[in-house]
């Protein structure tokens, strides 16, 4: 029997090898995992996470609603009562000055001018009388056959009819003037937006004057009445352009500007607001009164500027993001930026603010930089460094 030759140890290296393959692979992927855990360069390497700066256009404004009203508004009154006979007018009728809108029945105002021309015609009769008298009286006082005392009593009498003559004429004056009043006409040139009354509606006249007609004096000039918080105001100033839409027209902008701010404040649901009137042209006539506008001030704006969304700029400080940082670099002062592989510190300023993006205003800033605002796999008290979002 042939002596049977034993295997190489190489060959029976192998098959251990081949036979404990799977264990083998294990091994070294955990041999691997934490060689790379531990070595230095792999634990100090950081992996930044950053923001873009972009170029283009930032506009700072602040919103409000309001109502369009004409901007001078007159009530039309009756300054007498009585049963309305005829109305001249109607909704949207456009009227001139002097134009009659309604009357009112004046056979009561024309019985009191009546009335008032006869008590006038006799208080003149009278002092006519007591006229007579008084000069007779003075003739006879003069030639010595009455006293001075009925001398003088005629000549009361005769004053006493003066005045009673005087307050007669006033009277009738008063009943001439209020039978005018019977007759509504128009104080100024514009358009019926309100008629309030009809035809045999009876108006009285005694403690107030009942509104009868509203008239817009020009709708080709309108503004709008709008509340602008306490914490927005102090941004608006006078002149400044505004945009605003209404429902009536979606897609269409409207332009105004900021006429006057109000100083008397008004508080409503315990915030303090101050009424912003915006004057606005209405050529077209297209706007009308009553409708709610949604307004827009801008405040502020720049062309082609650096910008970054707001939450680029919530550091606190680069202490805990980046190393070997100076005390005198700070987020409030400088930028950190990430410029292809290397890291700057950029001096830079504020400067618009909108809900979503903020100006930033650096002569150092270049094409492609990007803001570092922390780094991946940081730690709970790292993220202690970032403003909490308002």
């Amino acid at each position: 029997m042939e002596n049977e030759t034993k295997p190489s140890f190489i060959k029976r290296l192998w098959n251990w090898i081949w036979r404990n393959k799977w264990w083998i692979v294990i091994i070294l992927i955990i041999a691997g995992l934490l060689c790379w855990w531990l070595c230095p360069f792999s634990k100090n390497k950081k992996e930044y996470i950053t923001m873009d700066i972009t170029r283009g256009d930032i506009t700072q404004s602040v919103t409000a609603t309001g109502e369009i009203q004409p901007v001078n508004t007159i009530n039309v009154g009756s300054q007498v009562s009585g049963t309305i006979e005829n109305i001249f007018v109607d909704y949207n009728s456009h009227v001139k000055k002097g134009d009659i809108l309604l009357t009112i029945e004046p056979s009561v105002l024309q019985s009191t001018v009546d009335e008032s021309l006869a008590t006038l015609d006799s208080t003149k009769a009278e002092l006519k009388y007591t006229k007579s008298e008084y000069n007779r009286a003075k003739s006879l006082y003069a030639d010595g056959f009455i006293s001075r005392a009925e001398m003088e009593k005629l000549q009361t009498a005769y004053e006493q009819a003066q005045q009673a003559v005087n307050k007669a004429q006033y009277a009738y004056e008063r009943a001439v003037t209020n039978l005018g009043y019977a007759t509504i006409t128009s104080p100024v040139d514009g358009t019926v937006i309100s008629r309030k009354v009809d035809k045999g509606q009876t108006v009285a006249a005694s403690f107030q004057t009942p509104d009868l007609f509203e008239i817009a004096e020009d709708l080709s000039k309108m503004q709008i009445e709008t509340a602008v918080s306490e914490a927005d105001i102090g941004m608006i100033k006078d002149g400044m352009p505004v945009t605003f839409t209404v429902d009536a027209y979606p897609g269409m902008i409207f332009k105004g500007n900021v006429q006057q701010i109000r100083l008397s404040p008004t508080t409503v649901s315990n915030v303090v607001v101050y009424t912003v009137v915006i004057d606005v042209d209405n050529s077209d006539l297209k706007l009308m009164p009553g409708m709610t506008a949604f307004v827009t001030v801008v405040v502020a704006n720049a062309k082609d500027t650096w910008k970054t969304k707001n939450s680029g700029l919530l550091i606190r400080s680069y202490k805990n993001i980046i190393d070997n940082v100076g005390d005198d670099i700070t987020p409030k002062t400088h930028l950190a930026i990430k410029r292809n592989k290397d890291i700057v510190f950029v001096p830079y300023k504020r400067g618009i603010a909108t809900p979503t993006e903020t100006q930033i205003i650096s002569d150092e800033l270049r094409e492609n930089d990007k803001i570092i605002v922390g780094f991946t796999g940081q730690t709970t008290n790292n993220k202690s460094n970032m403003r909490p979002r308002m």
